[in-house]
């Protein structure tokens, strides 16, 4: 029974899997079936789509093609205009061309025929000049047998006593000028440095650099010297400055060439002195606060005069080195004082010339810029000076004029002379400079006397407050070359006697004049 059913349920099986089988190939081959359609399908679709590109890429590949024949048969009608243009073109030339040749043909038969006509002229002319010329020796001949002379003598004759008459005159006219150019320039001179003069009112005091400092009392040199020696030695090296402590009660001694350092070296020292607290690092510290406040007070001094002087435009370094200026003396006359007198005088100088007055100005205020450097650069202070100038972007008018107010160089303008004429006023007034009215009179007359005991010397003038002696002299008794040798003799008899600042210039003159007098 088991058996069976064992049996039964395998042919069942057989069955169910062979149904199975027969039913798994019918759905394989309906999906194999409808496959193959929908690959037909998309195969047929594909080839439709080519074929529509296809015929779309004719139709674009056709509209490229009108295209570019379109745009090749513009560009061949606009080429074949430009050919008809330049074709054109080379007509017109070609017709201006022939034309001109025409006119240049014209021009050439025309130019025929005055030759021609000019070769006709000149012949005529050459047979007029013929008989001209035997006519004028026909009468050259009559004439040299009348007056007894060559033709040659008659001219000779003629030509000096025309040369004579013409130098006679001409000596007359010159005399008269001279004579009338010297009384119009003497006047014109003295009414100019007058009004100069009396227009401006400077100050007559002079000044003396202050190298002296007092103390509160005796025991406090010792604490300026310190421990052995450190803080003068510190003051020293900081300022530049030797200090000189003597047995002079209450004071030191400030020793230096540098007047800007001796002024700061002094405001350190009375501030060290005030303040009370003396060594080495609070004096490097004050000392350097001091010439801080001296960079700034310096270049206020150098704006106020350039205010005052009504100057504008010079470089800031210039206005500095004007301030500079407070702290310079020459011959204890305030440098500064002076440079802005010279100003004055030059403008007020300029204006009665109808000059530059504004130009004037500046150049007086910074003839003497040298000064503020000259202890540092060698050479003499107007040609030092003259190249700050340059340096610093002034015009070559107040360059020369700077340069040449010491006669370092000869002055070519009249901007030069007027510098040169204000610098001698400001520092030849008596009272300007230290030195007593007596002993500069005494001074001038003493370089006069010197020239004129030389044998030959006529006359001798003392100019430029004494810097420059000019000696006239005896052409009878003195040749050009023993001028140099006189020259020599003065300058070193003046040296051996006289002491005096700076140096003297001797100028020796000798000149031939003849006079006469119409009557």
């Amino acid at each position: 029974m088991l058996s069976s059913i064992i049996i039964t349920a395998f042919i069942a099986f057989g069955i169910g899997a062979v149904i199975g089988v027969v039913v798994y190939k019918y759905f394989l081959a309906k999906e194999l079936s409808e496959s193959k359609k929908l690959a037909d399908k998309i195969l047929e679709e594909a080839r439709k789509e080519a074929s529509a590109q296809k015929k779309e890429a004719l139709l674009q590949a056709k509209d490229e093609i009108f295209r570019q024949k379109k745009e090749w048969e513009k560009e061949c009608r606009e080429k074949e205009k430009e050919l008809k243009r330049q074709e054109q073109r080379l007509q017109e030339k070609e017709e201006r061309i022939e034309k001109r040749l025409e006119d240049v043909s014209q021009k050439e038969r025309e130019l025929l025929a005055w030759e021609s006509k000019l070769s006709k002229e000149e012949r005529k002319l050459e047979e007029r000049n013929s008989q001209l010329e035997s006519l004028i020796l026909e009468q050259t001949k009559k004439l040299e047998e009348v007056s007894g002379l060559t033709r040659e003598e008659a001219r000779r004759l003629l030509l000096e006593e025309m040369e004579n008459k013409v130098k006679h005159e001409a000596a007359k006219r010159i005399r008269q000028i001279e004579m009338e150019a010297q009384e119009q320039a003497a006047k014109k001179a003295k009414e100019i440095l007058a009004t100069a003069v009396q227009r401006y009112a400077g100050e007559y005091v002079v000044d003396n650099t202050v190298t002296v400092v007092e103390l509160p009392n005796e025991e406090m040199k010792g604490r300026i010297i310190g421990r052995e020696g450190r803080n003068i030695r510190a003051i020293e090296a900081a300022t530049g400055v030797d200090l000189i402590i003597d047995d002079t009660p209450e004071t030191v001694v400030l020793s230096a060439f540098n007047p800007l350092r001796r002024e700061i070296a002094r405001q350190a020292l009375e501030r060290l002195i005030s303040d009370g607290r003396i060594h080495p690092a609070r004096i490097e510290e004050v000392v350097e606060k001091v010439q801080r406040e001296m960079d700034d007070k310096l270049k206020e001094i150098g704006e106020q005069a350039t205010f005052d002087v009504g100057v504008h435009g010079i470089h800031p370094e210039l206005i500095r080195l004007l301030g500079r200026l407070y702290y310079r003396t020459s011959f204890s006359q305030n440098v500064l004082q002076h440079s802005l007198e010279v100003a004055f005088l030059c403008g007020i100088m300029a204006a009665e010339l109808g000059l530059d007055e504004k130009l004037a100005k500046r150049a007086g205020l910074l003839h003497d810029i040298g000064k503020a450097v000259d202890h540092e650069v060698e050479g003499p202070h107007a040609l030092i000076g003259a190249d700050l100038a340059k340096k610093y972007g002034e015009s070559e008018e107040v360059i020369h004029a700077i340069a040449a107010h010491h006669e370092d160089v000869s002055p070519s303008s009249v901007l030069a002379v007027l510098v040169q004429a204000a610098d001698s006023l400001s520092g030849a007034r008596p009272g300007a400079r230290k030195e007593l009215l007596e002993n500069y009179v005494k001074r001038l007359e003493e370089l006069e006397n010197i020239a004129t005991s030389f044998e030959g010397v006529e006359k001798a003038y003392a100019i430029q407050a004494g810097r420059e002696l000019r000696v006239m002299v005896d052409c009878e008794k003195i040749g050009d070359d023993n001028t140099y040798l006189l020259c020599k003799e003065i300058a070193k008899k003046i040296e051996e006697e006289m002491t005096y600042p700076g140096q003297i210039k001797i100028t020796v003159i000798r000149e031939r004049r003849a006079v006469d007098f119409a009557k």
